[in-house]
């Protein structure tokens, strides 16, 4: 597999720098000031940069396992250190997390951490979802734990509470009280290959040609 990697690398120079040579370097000299900062989910299959067809220097990207911003003195300060780093001095002027429908995490939270024996720190890190997915289960109490539904409004209802884990953050605060920062909550269809976009007003996903019409 590493020896795929550094043919891949080797392919990209061959490739992409050859055509895009003089901006990466201008991007190594003048520094980065990327627009947004993205936090999403490690899986795999959702890569931020593909999705939003962003060049190098537009994303300041977070990853991890179920698209989590705990909230200010969580003690895994990583995502907050990121955070604050963005906001605080990058000046991004927007923040999305962007979790997505079949997200692992979000299933693990709903089959209960109980089940995670033996891995401690993932058990742990996703403790930051249980709140996300409790209240998913209190809107649709009658919906069976394993399935369909219920999961995909657990996806949502995570990525709803890690925008207001956002807001823990004073740097986060004082951003949107000044009108220098929006927050954005999306959910990707890893099936259906569609985007939906939070939208506050409607406590609602919309689909992402819908927000963009009005």
């Amino acid at each position: 597999m590493s020896d795929t990697l550094i043919r891949g690398h080797k392919d990209f120079r061959s490739r992409y720098v050859a055509r895009e040579g003089e901006f990466l370097q201008r991007l190594a000299s003048e520094g980065q000031s990327p627009a947004a900062l993205y936090i999403g989910c490690s899986d795999s299959r959702v890569i931020p940069e593909l999705l939003t067809s962003s060049a190098p220097g537009e994303l300041f990207v977070v990853r991890n396992v179920a698209n989590l911003a705990p909230p200010r003195g969580h003690a895994n300060a990583s995502v907050g250190a990121a955070i604050e780093y963005a906001v605080g001095f990058l000046k991004v002027a927007h923040v999305v997390v962007c979790g997505h429908y079949g997200c692992g995490g979000i299933r693990a939270v709903l089959d209960g951490l109980g089940h995670l024996q033996g891995f401690t720190s993932l058990t742990e890190w996703l403790r930051s979802a249980v709140p996300g997915v409790d209240r998913a289960r209190a809107m649709l109490p009658e919906e069976p734990t394993e399935g369909e539904v219920l999961w995909r409004r657990a996806v949502e209802e995570n990525v709803v509470e890690q925008l207001a884990n956002l807001v823990t953050f004073p740097s986060v605060g004082e951003a949107l009280e000044a009108g220098k920062l929006v927050l954005h909550g999306w959910v990707y269809d890893l099936f259906s290959l569609d985007l939906s976009v939070y939208d506050v007003a409607s406590d609602r996903f919309l689909p992402a040609e819908q927000v963009l019409l009005r």
